[in-house]
């Protein structure tokens, strides 16, 4: 197909030059004219700017100036190929080639950046890769998202952060935004310009918004020493950076009532580089449906999200580098009132104590409230030539809080909890990197670093419940327990070093040791050796082989602790009182795989991996709040698979990833009281299947540019999570196909405009998430039906 098409367009190009050629030989003396427009980098006109016309031979043939409007025409220009050369006082100049077909008109636009502007880039840039380099990629797995790809994405930059990262390879998608990696329930590091945004309480919201990324990487598998606590994943975020002063202001909505409102700002005023974006979402899905229908009961939400940054150049050397983000979110706690096979009627003895004849699950009123503010700020240098190093501090503060229907949550659960969580953490960290070119012949690159945080967190539970006999039988009218537990001090810290060494022109080694520490609710600590081996056998082929001994810390943030014995002779008392700590987990992880460049434009990658893990860290929602807590199990094991290939020519991008993951546990080694005695027994003897734990993960996309329409498609597929007693159930697999259209033009009177059309779950699927059944499942989730949406932005 591709064969015939360049064919057709070869065709065509050599007709259009036989026609122009017969036209220019009968008109020989014809003349033609070239207008045009020259602007600065905002798009606004230049007058009196200066215009030169060269000739390929580099003969000026035309000189003249731009009017008020930054219009320019020359005439009497014969038909031919021309160079229109555009200059300014304070712009860098700026060529464009014209050429004058049959037709006899031309016509062209001219863009100048500013001169200061483009200095500071230029030294900015420098200081960017000098950063990159400080976080090495050797033998683990790396998934790119450029801003070309970004904003190919049907809904483009308005495209929730999960929802691009779920394009990955190996990615799985589940209820309240939470993403799977490679078979891991969270255990997700992000990173923002090199430094790591300590984690937070975790809720339906989204701190981090995909327009603010420039650059999107997820690294995955063995990793360097340098990447430790949280290693599933490591997302590293380039944050955009404008060196021309502009933005945009956006209009975005569409189904559910969505109305999503944004803009974004950037650009430079002397030393100082900056960038600003916000935005603000209100629709009538906040959280997944419990149902299988369009629209959810009770669904409403209110989200805002900012982030900032800015840069000053002391010299070409170091700079200073602030950023910060906000997040604050309303969510409504959507109803189910359809019986299932998980729908629980209103207890009749706590109806009857509450003096109430009934109350319908359509009624309920729960609510959320989250809060998410981070800000950092770092400082890059480089001494000489080979020594460069970043340190930064970073402060996070999040919350979260479950407001409960008291009523109707006493009926139904027999307890109503009022939760709120909250955690502050300070964290510091350095990185650098000291590069040996001749050391016995071979290139070394020396890394070091450290990372420490102290963290703060407070857990409040106002449990309102019944007095019960040994029976469960009602005694008495509710009360309130309050079961506070804040724990301050919680420290982690962790230490590297490690060496990049090419031994031979086709092989690179790194080596290295990590230490880490915590002092939670459990002290511990371990020293976790790394090795990653990358050979590039052919010029078109890598191969790379990776271990990594790891040390992940539980989020002590989530840590939902919970007195058992306070509830004792109360309608939630728990059969079983067992609550051991939560330990950090311990594993050994293999990586092995190879990159196949088939052409310049196309290239396929296969990845296998094994981890074997001590005290497995799963999440699961075990109570009315909707805050996820974890548990270990004793033992855990996760293997796989990955494929994955791109394309790239010309007009035309494609992408197609599949995975296959298996993810096993044994024996609940805390939080045991979430948990029933026979599905203890259960595990205590057998391998289960973690709830997160997904077979077959596809993705893939296509996207062609012509002219200036764009036109996108991308897909997603699930082979279904797990279900029922001891997971031992599946989910129904789930499938979303979604198309997008953006088109640029200049309208009149208003300049640069950009509108995009996009519609999701093209095929109306009924896509089920949870079944609300497995463990820590608390309620059925479905994906959104059909959504039809659109936007318009104006680009300064």
């Amino acid at each position: 197909m591709r064969s015939i098409k360049v064919l057709t367009g070869a065709a065509l190009m050599f007709a259009s030059v036989l026609i122009m050629a017969a036209v220019v030989y009968a008109a020989p003396n014809a003349s033609g004219e070239i207008q045009g427009t020259i602007k600065d980098a905002l798009g606004r006109p230049l007058s009196g700017a200066s215009l030169i016309l060269k000739s390929p031979q580099e003969a000026t043939i035309g000189r003249t100036k731009s009017d008020a409007n930054g219009h320019f025409v020359f005439s009497q220009v014969k038909p031919g190929t021309y160079a229109v050369l555009g200059e300014n006082p304070g712009f860098q100049a700026s060529t464009a080639i014209v050429t004058v077909g049959p037709e006899l008109m031309a016509t062209t636009t001219l863009t100048l950046a500013s001169s200061e502007a483009l200095e500071l880039k230029v030294e900015a840039e420098r200081l960017n890769l000098v950063r990159n380099s400080l976080s090495p990629k050797t033998g683990g797995s790396i998934y790119s998202f450029t801003q070309q790809d970004l904003t190919a994405l049907p809904q483009g930059e308005n495209t929730s952060f999960n929802q691009v990262l779920l394009q990955a390879p190996g990615v799985a998608n589940d209820s309240f935004g939470a993403l799977h990696v490679r078979g891991d329930h969270a255990n997700l590091q992000y990173r923002i310009d090199g430094v790591i945004l300590p984690e937070g309480i975790t809720g339906f919201g989204q701190v981090l918004e995909t327009r603010f990324a420039n650059n999107i990487d997820l690294l995955t598998g063995a990793l360097p020493a340098q990447y430790g606590q949280r290693e599933a994943g490591v997302i590293e975020i380039t944050s955009k950076t404008r060196y021309e002063t502009g933005g945009s202001v956006e209009a975005y909505g569409g189904t559910h009532d969505t109305a999503q409102p944004s803009f974004e700002v950037g650009g430079t005023v002397g030393k100082w580089n900056y960038f600003a974006t916000s935005n603000f979402l209100t629709d009538n899905l906040g959280v997944e449906n419990p149902t299988p229908y369009q629209n959810a009961i009770h669904d409403y939400t209110a989200q805002s999200t900012g982030f900032g940054y800015a840069s000053y150049l002391l010299d070409p050397t170091s700079r200073f580098v602030l950023f910060f983000g906000s997040y604050d979110g309303f969510f409504q706690i959507p109803n189910n009132p359809y019986y299932s096979a998980t729908a629980v009627p209103p207890n009749q003895q706590y109806l009857q104590e509450l003096g109430i004849p009934n109350f319908g699950s359509k009624n309920l009123n729960e609510k959320q409230y989250e809060n998410n503010y981070f800000g950092a700020l770092a400082y890059q240098s480089t001494i000489g030539a080979d020594f460069d190093y970043q340190v930064s501090y970073v402060a996070r503060y999040t919350s979260v809080h479950f407001v409960p229907d008291t009523v109707g949550d006493l009926v139904f659960n027999g307890v109503s909890s009022n939760v709120f969580q909250s955690s502050l953490i300070h964290q510091i960290q350095g990185d650098g990197s000291y590069h040996l070119t001749d050391w016995w012949a071979m290139a070394h690159t020396i890394r070091m670093g450290y990372s420490a945080s102290y963290e703060n967190t407070t857990s409040y539970n106002d449990a309102t419940v019944f007095p019960v006999d040994v029976n469960g039988n009602v005694t008495g009218s509710p009360f309130t327990i309050k079961d506070a537990t804040p724990k301050d001090g919680n420290i982690l810290l962790g230490l590297y070093l490690q060496d990049e060494w090419k031994p031979f022109e086709k092989w690179t080694v790194n080596y290295g040791l990590r230490f880490d520490y915590m002092n939670e609710y459990v002290t511990a600590n371990q020293f976790s050796p790394r090795l990653g081996v990358v050979y590039k056998v052919l010029t078109d082929t890598t191969l790379h082989a990776a271990y990594a001994r790891y040390f992940t810390p539980p989020p002590t943030e989530l840590i939902l602790t919970k007195t058992t014995s306070l509830f004792e002779g109360t309608s939630n008392e728990t059969p079983v009182t067992t609550n051991s700590a939560v330990l950090p987990e311990r594993s050994n992880y293999f990586d092995a795989g190879v990159i196949q460049k088939i052409t310049p434009a196309a290239q396929v990658g296969f990845d296998s991996f094994y981890k074997a893990t001590k005290d497995l860290i799963d999440e699961g929602e075990f109570g009315q709040a909707l805050i996820f807590a974890p548990f270990n199990y004793d033992e855990g094991k996760i293997w796989g698979l990955e494929l994955t290939g791109n394309y790239k020519m010309g007009n035309w991008a494609a992408y197609a990833n599949a995975a296959r993951t298996v993810s096993l546990a044994k024996v609940v080694a805390s939080g045991q009281y979430n948990f029933s005695q026979d599905e203890l027994n259960y595990i205590q003897n057998n391998w289960i299947h973690t709830d997160h734990d997904q077979l077959y993960t596809v993705s893939s996309g296509v996207s062609y540019q012509w002219w200036e329409t764009l036109f996108t498609a991308d897909l997603t597929y699930g082979s279904g999570l797990r279900s029922g007693f001891a997971n031992r159930g599946i989910v129904p697999d789930n499938v979303q196909v979604n198309l997008g259209v953006k088109r640029k033009f200049d309208l009149a009177g208003i300049g640069p405009v950009e509108l995009r059309l996009a519609v999701l779950n093209v095929f109306d699927r009924i896509n089920e998430i949870r079944t609300g059944t497995g463990i820590g499942v608390f309620a059925p989730q479905y994906g959104p039906r059909i959504g039809f949406f659109g936007g318009i932005k104006k680009i300064f």
